[in-house]
């Protein structure tokens, strides 16, 4: 059965669109009535997720919680967050609601772990609290293939929060200086061997393709999109 995909958002909004445009453009559908209903709760007054992390900032969890019980009553089905750092709050927000919810570092170890060839080595590109909370890390030591999460040190982790939250980050709209701070952190993860780069702040696939970096980029977002598609009972477009 056909199913209604809710999208917690907000976070940011630029984020939040880009994920409703990927569900659009990844279903298979010949006309409007062949897509998915989608349902979007766009909060961008949820208090941010890093300062709250790692400095004992306002908790956003309870406009979380409230935004998925929302997505519920209104229909959903299934809830996609993309967000990667407000997944920590994940197994706080489950309790709450009786749909699934999707979990965007889970969809992302069940695809790598389906790639072809033999890549084991992804740096991670992500924001500080990601990875301090070692989210990606976690879910990849589930793996019994041998994964291996490659994270930037201190510097490298200021470059990538100066590129996503400076004055003129991608959160303030501005893409090109942003862009050149990332590639600088990507020719370090390669100095280090890593085989494929993770997209692991939502933000990060407005700025960067694959054709830039030579490696392989595997976006979550994307792949949460097409898990989406596939939950609600679609077809993905290839």
């Amino acid at each position: 059965m056909n199913q209604t995909i809710g999208i917690l958002g907000g976070m940011g909004p630029e984020a939040t669109v880009h994920m409703f445009n990927l569900i659009v453009k990844y279903t298979k559908a010949d006309t409007d009535q062949e897509h998915i209903p989608i349902i979007i709760f766009n909060n961008p007054k949820i208090p941010d997720r890093t300062t709250a992390i790692l400095h004992g900032g306002p908790s956003p969890l309870p406009a979380l919680v409230e935004g998925a019980k929302l997505l519920e009553k209104a229909g959903a089905d299934l809830i996609v967050m993309p967000c990667h750092t407000a997944h920590y709050y994940y197994n706080e927000i489950i309790p709450h609601i009786h749909i699934p919810f999707l979990h965007l570092q889970r969809e992302t170890l069940r695809c790598v772990e389906r790639l072809p060839g033999n890549i084991k080595r992804f740096g991670l590109i992500a924001t500080t609290g990601t990875i301090k909370m070692g989210l990606f890390q976690a879910v990849f030591n589930e793996s019994k293939k041998g994964l291996e999460i490659i994270t930037p040190g201190s510097e490298d982790r200021e470059i990538m929060m100066a590129a996503m939250y400076g004055e003129k980050g991608i959160k303030r709209g501005f893409k090109e200086e942003p862009r050149d701070l990332l590639l600088k952190v990507i020719s370090h993860l390669k100095e280090q061997k890593a085989e494929a780069i993770i997209a692991g702040c939502t933000e990060i696939s407005l700025v960067l393709s694959e054709s830039e970096l030579q490696l392989p980029v595997i976006d979550p977002l994307i792949i949460t999109a097409k898990a989406a598609i596939l939950k609600a009972g679609y077809k993905v477009k290839e």
